[in-house]
This record gives structure tokens, C-alpha cells and sequence, in this order.
């Protein structure tokens, strides 16, 4: 049987440096499901691309924001379409802003996985500082 590490300090509030030029974002919402709460990651020098945004919740969007510092945002990445990781994108009306500054600079949607709708194109050349991915409804 493996052995997990659950000694996790989330730091819920505050953008925490792992690496250079990436933080990590945790948001207050223990539980089963997302162990000390939901990571999200911010990456990038005068730009960033925000991986995973997280749960609508003020504090959770305060912490992000006080992560991006001002840089604009290149791209929201979603490594899967729970509420816990897109809510922040969904519609929170805050997050508005954060939605509206990578919609003016993204490419086409990006289909990786099968059985998305046919609406979604692969850009000639992707790159990735120019793709935003986003879902089209939570499955």
C-alpha cells in the first residue's frame, strides 16, 4: 500500500511560489473530494496564463488576482471541467474581468478530448500562450 503525504500546508489566501515563475492558489474548500482544498496555478513572467481558476468564492478570486498582480492574462487552462476548477469562469460576476481579458487574445477552443462538439477547431499552429481553453458545459 503506497504511502500519501497529507502533511499540506494549503496557505488558503496567499499566492505560494513552486517553482520559478509559478504559484500556487489554494482555495478554502476541504473535503473529500479536493483533500485541503482546490489548487490553482498562475504562471508567467509579464504575462501569465492562470491554470484552473477555482471555486466562485470572493477570497479564492482576491488570492488569484493578488497572484496575477496586474499581468494580463494569456489563457485559462482547465485540466477538467468540475465546479471546484471552472467556477471561477462560469459566471461569477467578479471574475468577469478575468474572463474579458483572455477572450480578446485567445484562439479558436481547443478539442482534446473526443466527442466535443464539432464546433470546437484545432488552431493551425497552436501555441500556448495564445489558447484559451474553456469548457462548454460541466459533464
Amino acid at each position: 500500500m503506497p504511502e500519501f503525504q497529507t502533511d499540506f500546508d494549503p496557505a488558503y489566501g496567499r499566492p505560494i511560489a513552486v517553482a520559478p515563475n509559478i504559484c500556487r492558489v489554494t482555495a478554502h474548500n476541504p473535503s473529500a473530494f479536493t483533500f485541503a482544498g482546490t489548487n490553482s496555478y498562475v504562471f508567467g513572467l509579464q504575462t501569465c496564463c492562470v491554470v484552473d481558476p477555482g471555486p466562485d468564492d470572493d477570497t479564492h478570486l482576491d488570492a488569484l488576482e493578488a497572484a496575477i498582480a496586474g499581468r494580463p492574462v494569456e489563457a485559462i487552462l482547465l485540466t477538467h471541467t468540475h465546479r471546484d476548477h471552472t467556477g471561477l469562469v462560469r459566471g461569477s460576476p467578479r471574475a468577469a474581468a478575468l474572463r474579458s481579458s483572455v477572450a480578446a487574445r485567445t484562439a479558436p477552443r481547443v478539442n482534446c478530448a473526443p466527442g466535443k462538439p464539432s464546433s470546437w477547431k484545432q488552431p493551425a499552429t497552436p501555441t500556448l500562450p495564445s489558447i484559451g481553453f474553456s469548457p462548454i458545459r460541466s459533464a
